[in-house]
């Protein structure tokens, strides 16, 4: 069940060092191309990189949060066409999301590596450096790269009681019955 997927859900920052079979990558590939999206427009587009010096560059595409895909044997860059559609970030977020738990359904670990809104350094952000690293042209962005493998650690699933039902009104905001 789907509920149960979520669950078991979490975010993976080390990775055996073995590649993904390209049969769990196709898969991964079409549940992303499967993805919603606002008025059916699919402004996103995706990179595979399993290239490794490909993803070690992509390590340091921020200061802090990326340094751990050096360890991952995969890498799907998210990325999207502002022009196409005004709720891009919307789009590829869900598209994000989506490669996440089929990541987690194909017994993968992943994590997402936010890049927009975040800095390279002082002169260029972390989704334009990932940007020339891949050769985007020019109208497309970054939005998170998806670091994928097969999880070198097991967190243990959030239990239930840590679940922040305090956050959840009914019917009108701060009723709780």
């Amino acid at each position: 069940m789907f509920i149960d997927l979520l669950r078991s859900r979490r975010s993976i920052r080390k990775f055996e060092d073995r590649p993904v079979e390209a049969e769990k990558v196709d898969l991964l590939v079409e549940a992303v191309l499967r993805s919603p999206s606002s008025r059916g427009v699919n402004p996103w587009e995706f990179v595979v990189v399993t290239d490794p010096a490909i993803i070690n560059r992509l390590s340091t595409a921020k200061p802090h949060g990326a340094s751990f895909l050096v360890s991952a044997p995969l890498a799907i860059v998210v990325c999207a066409d502002p022009k196409r559609s005004d709720v891009w970030v919307e789009d590829a977020s869900i598209a994000a999301i989506i490669l996440h738990l089929a990541a987690t359904d194909l017994g993968l670990g992943s994590c997402w590596i936010q890049l927009r809104k975040r800095d390279y350094d002082d002169s260029k952000t972390a989704g334009e450096f990932a940007a020339d690293v891949l050769g985007l042209p020019a109208e497309m962005v970054v939005s998170a790269i998806m670091a994928i493998g097969y999880p070198a650690q097991q967190p243990s699933p959030h239990l239930k009681a840590s679940l922040q039902y305090d956050k959840v009104s009914v019917n009108r905001y701060g009723d709780k019955e």
